[in-house]
């Protein structure tokens, strides 16, 4: 099979355009984790500072996400991402003129980190709609597979870096160059042209309802989002205590940046194997996966030696990073047009939900009991979430006809104007993303 990277698809204009965009604008974000974390911890010295601002970049996002698919579904997707790449845009650069003045506030930072992540919550779900607007339903997959790659891909080079500007010139300029991504997709996004699903415009209400019910008439679908709620959760603990472990108990800022690499190779690693297996149960194999997170997190609560929570992270980032391919193929395969962009907004939603849970307690928790009581919570958590949809029949049934194994009833889906009853929805699942 060639990589997905040298698929046909790649000569379609539309989708080269937002494929380029998507590129770009990843490599931006993808130094920004780090950047963001020892940014904060050199302003402040405070973990509780550090979840503050990712709570603050988290909860908007979280609350506006319903809202923003039923924009997605009801106005132009490529406009509405192109507005958001602006926003997002304005706030980074923001960001990273506060961090190079030399006396950044906390607030000002949290402020900025607020607003994008308001944008995101419209920005999330238009990418779906984008993919089904630009790409044959037949090339999908290697649409899913290509973008997972360039998002490990650029999550490689991205602690790389962020490390090289962090050690050298500062995390300001990191900033920097994530709001000129964004510009830049900005730009071509306004290139693109693509046809838009016409949908009943109704109250507000009934789009949210019609949405939920998509989701909710699936069991497949909200029992895996379930254990995905889970995995953010846990790796919102990991953010929050990850680095200062790693620079006070471990080795420095060096280590951590490590980790965060270990991270991104297996991420792309996960990708790559996204596009090339054909597993019979690719979602409950993906959730398996996903289970392996446990590890980073039960070793720095026992306080291995950093090679081993290197690994251990490489590992677990690889299981999300074959699950992502799998998830949004099926979706695209599965749910009506019309409401794609609002399963999606319920996706992230129910997905993210635990983790503005998890910066909140994780310090809580580690100011009382010490750091290794909420890593050890939270890797018995996302282990027995995870694992445990192993007991969902429609997990262990999901995924045949998303590799052509099985007809798919996509179809007849796209075409009801309702959405499919729970027994004669497609016995297939899809796997979140944190």
């Amino acid at each position: 099979m060639p990589s997905p990277l040298s698929h046909p698809l790649l000569r379609n204009p539309s989708f080269r355009l937002l494929f380029a965009g998507r590129s770009l604008s990843l490599i931006g974000d993808a130094v920004i984790p780090a950047a963001l974390a020892l940014a904060v911890l050199r302003a402040t010295g405070s973990t509780s500072a550090l979840a503050l601002v990712l709570g603050c970049a988290m909860v908007p996002r979280l609350l506006l996400l319903p809202l923003g698919g039923v924009v997605g579904d009801r106005f132009d997707a490529r406009k509405v991402a192109l507005t958001t790449d602006l926003v997002r845009c304005a706030s980074q650069l923001f960001v990273g003129a506060q961090l190079l003045s030399g006396s950044p506030e906390l607030w000002h930072i949290a402020i900025a980190e607020m607003a994008a992540g308001a944008a995101s919550a419209f920005a999330m779900p238009t990418l779906p709609p984008l993919i089904t607007g630009t790409v044959p339903k037949e090339q999908r997959q290697a649409a899913n597979a290509a973008l997972g790659v360039v998002r490990s891909g650029t999550a490689v080079g991205g602690p790389a870096l962020a490390g090289l500007l962090i050690l050298t010139v500062g995390p300001g300029w990191a900033f920097v160059l994530d709001g000129a991504s964004f510009a830049v997709s900005a730009g071509l996004l306004a290139l693109m042209r693509t046809p838009r699903v016409r949908v009943e415009h109704r109250s507000l209400r009934a789009d949210l309802a019609e949405g939920w019910h998509e989701v909710r008439s699936r069991d497949w679908y909200w029992t895996s989002l379930i254990a995905h709620a889970a995995w953010n959760g846990a790796a919102a603990v990991l953010a929050t205590l990850g680095p200062a472990l790693a620079v006070h108990g471990l080795g420095g800022e060096k280590t951590w940046l490590l980790i965060l690499q270990a991270g991104a190779v297996g991420l792309l690693l996960g990708s790559l194997l996204a596009g090339r297996a054909r597993p019979r149960r690719p979602v409950l194999v993906a959730n398996l996966g996903l289970a392996t997170y446990a590890l980073p997190l039960a070793l720095l609560a026992a306080s291995a030696p950093a090679p081993a929570v290197i690994v251990a992270y490489g590992i677990a980032l690889a299981g999300l990073g074959f699950l992502n391919p799998v998830w949004e193929t099926t979706v695209q395969a599965t749910i009506p047009s019309g409401v794609l962009a609002r399963v999606t907004s319920y996706d992230w939603l129910l997905s993210m939900a635990a983790m503005p849970l998890g910066y909140v307690l994780a310090p809580l928790a580690a100011s009382a009991w010490g750091p290794a009581a909420p890593l050890w919570a939270a890797a018995a958590l996302v282990a027995t979430a995870c694992a445990g949809t192993a007991a969902v029949p429609g997990v262990r049934g999901a995924g045949q006809g998303v590799y052509g194994d099985a007809p798919l009833a996509r179809d007849e889906a796209v075409r009801s104007p309702r959405p499919l009853p729970p027994e004669s929805a497609p016995r297939r699942t899809p796997t979140g993303r944190p």
